[in-house]
């Protein structure tokens, strides 16, 4: 299999321009004798659906939620970037694409970025069309907010709950088809198998979460949008309905899995406080913009922070990167606060915590000012915590948040198989080794609302498909697997519950394969996670039955899932002999502990196809052309 990323020539900033004039055209007439179904409803998924229905494309979308509301998109917190250069600080679309690029430590394909860039203002106009409640600035303009990884403001926010509004807005945009027959909602459902008919993807098994029905979905085109798959380390920011069985059923199928171990460690998370959690909480990451990040220089140092004078604090992100200081990349900051509790400087109870203090902030802008950017933000820390922010310090600590990786995709987001598409964070394509902050929601309204109306219209223009119906057979023997698994789930009666699975396996992850990894700990946890999927199928407990809502059979599906795509992310990992973002493996590291990469060896896209459980993958290689921006030492100092 020749990898082919469908690039197209010409100068970098014409590319998508002439390759929008150039994808074949569906006819508004036609469009409607099309049927496409997209898989998930947050920003990526809700936006597709809306602008697919808009052009008169007949859509069937599906979410796990009761709601489209309730699509994990509405916990992002911080903002949405945009080269608007609103604040005339020197912002530009090449800038964003360079900060981009380079956040991902040259590891993305410079076109995907580039057109990222490029569309990034159209998004912000699109969601202020809307009716998105983007924070203005006292002469009635949208604000701007710094994050990590630049040194402009191109933040746009609405205070800490950017992710909800910008859901809300695609979300209205969707039901307004909804109403108007385009778009056929079906709640409740998880897809658990794609259907390829003459190796195309041609619709998707389900199974209904409330009655247990499995349903058969045909379509002429399918699309993933179905976020990522940090779950897999079981704590983690992400929502606990958040998986990667769609992708993964997807994988199994021929769609091949792209750096499946690039997964972004956020720094500031609440610390984890004790071994009943099911998950961890994010602060945005806009809360380093005017908190200032430190720990005690004295090893051991259990004083209350206000006890400790100035002269005995160690601002190690400004005295390390004083160029960027607390404003880092995400990976940056996160191993630097692993290094500094490594040393025994950690605060809080269990010594993994640092320090994110606002007094200086307060004392120079007044608490009211802060109150206005960050007040949810510190409610739900003082909920959490039960601490006030305004008084004492944040205490954070980096937890798993985002999956870089994804299922490869072309330059028209279709993934190797004809006419499955896939967008936002269920794809590698725009972020390489380091997603920088308040990038996510653009990618995923950049897809749905920018790119996708383009690039299906092509496919479907350009490959004539015959008519397909829910009784072919292909879909009836994709049922038959899926209801085999069902049942063989339900016999096993062990005595180990889902959960417990899930954590043995997320501690193995998180040990061997996050914030650092080295070669021994890849290997170690290469040999346990077969040994424990192998636990699983003997002795794991699925109560009730097949036939109702039966969230054990439902969290069983995704933990057998996870166990088989945690091996790929050490695969993937053990093959990249590297450091990269990320991906900090202990052997490859400059004199001052900083990711040294291999440019010569591994300036590629790992993209891994699947052989069969517990055989090894095959890798493809897609080579990374830097044309426009020099490939450099990454430095933030």
């Amino acid at each position: 299999m020749k990898l082919d990323a469908k690039v197209p020539g010409g100068p970098l900033a014409e590319k998508w321009d002439k390759h929008r004039f150039e994808l074949k055209l569906v006819n508004p007439a036609n469009k409607k004798k099309y049927e496409i179904i997209v898989v998930g409803t947050g920003l990526a998924g809700g936006s597709a659906s809306a602008s697919l229905a808009e052009l008169g494309y007949n859509v069937k979308t599906f979410c796990i939620q009761d709601s489209p509301r309730r699509a994990h998109s509405i916990a992002a917190q911080g903002g949405i970037n945009a080269a608007k250069n609103y604040t005339n600080d020197g912002d530009s679309v090449w800038r964003l694409f360079y900060d981009t690029v380079k956040g991902g430590d040259f590891r993305s394909r410079e076109a995907n970025v580039y057109r990222l860039a490029q569309l990034s203002v159209n998004i912000i106009d699109q969601c202020v069309a809307q009716g998105v409640p983007f924070a203005r600035d006292y002469g009635g303009l949208l604000a701007n907010r710094s994050f990590g990884g630049a040194q402009v403001s191109r933040t746009f926010y609405a205070r800490g709950q950017t992710g909800q509004q910008l859901l809300l807005g695609a979300y209205s945009a969707m039901m307004r088809q909804v109403a108007n027959g385009k778009v056929k909602m079906f709640p409740r459902r998880e897809m658990l198998d794609l259907v390829m008919v003459d190796g195309r993807a041609r619709g998707i098994v389900v199974r209904n979460l409330i009655t247990g029905e499995i349903e058969c979905h045909a379509a002429h085109a399918v699309v993933l949008a179905t976020g990522g798959y940090g779950n897999a380390f079981f704590l983690s920011t992400n929502a606990m309905g958040s998986n990667v069985t769609a992708a993964w059923r997807a994988h199994k199928k021929g769609a091949l899995f792209a750096n499946p171990s690039f997964t972004q460690i956020h720094p500031t998370c609440i610390p984890v406080h004790g071994d009943y959690q099911s998950k961890l909480t994010l602060m945005s990451e806009s809360l380093r913009n005017d908190g200032r990040v430190w720990v005690p220089k004295n090893k051991g140092d259990k004083r209350s922070p206000e006890n400790i004078p100035e002269s005995e604090r160690y601002y190690y992100l400004e005295e390390r990167y004083p160029s960027f200081g607390n404003l880092v990349p995400r990976d940056v900051a996160s191993r630097n606060a692993k290094n500094v509790c490594d040393m025994g400087m950690g605060v809080g109870d269990t010594g993994l915590a640092v320090y994110l203090d606002f007094a200086d902030a307060i004392k120079r802008d007044g608490r009211e000012s802060i109150h206005k950017k960050y007040g949810n933000l510190f409610q739900m820390y003082e909920r959490i915590v039960g601490q006030n922010p305004y008084d004492t310090p944040i205490m954070i600590y980096p937890a798993i948040h985002y999956a870089m990786g994804g299922l490869w995709v072309d330059y028209n987001l279709m993934s190797t198989i004809p006419g499955l598409f896939v967008l936002g964070e269920a794809n590698f394509s725009d972020h390489g080794a380091n997603r920088l902050g308040a990038s996510a929601l653009m990618q995923g309204l950049n897809d749905g609302y920018f790119v996708i109306p383009y690039t299906v219209g092509g496919y479907l223009a350009g490959m004539p498909l015959g008519e397909v119906k829910d009784s072919h057979p292909a879909f009836k023997d994709a049922v038959q697997e899926v209801t085999a698994q069902v049942t063989k789930l339900l016999s096993i009666k062990g005595k180990r519950t889902v959960d417990n699975f899930h954590r043995e396996l997320g501690r193995i992850l998180w040990e061997y394969c996050g914030m650092s990894r080295n070669e021994a700990g890849l290997l170690k946890a290469k040999q346990m996670i077969p040994e424990l999927r192998q636990q699983f199928w003997e002795n794991v407990t699925v109560t009730g039955s097949p036939g109702e809502f039966n969230q054990t059979l439902e969290r069983a599906g995704r933990v057998a899932d996870f166990l088989e795509f945690g091996e790929l992310m050490l695969i993937d990992a053990l093959n990249r002999k590297e450091s990269c973002g990320c991906h900090y493996n202990e052997a490859y590291k400059t004199e001052d502990h900083e990711a040294k990469r291999d440019d010569e060896n591994h300036c590629y896209v790992a993209a891994w196809e699947f052989q069969g459980v517990g055989k090894e993958p095959v890798l493809h290689k897609e080579p990374l052309e830097f044309e426009n921006v020099h490939l450099a030492t990454r430095s933030y100092k």
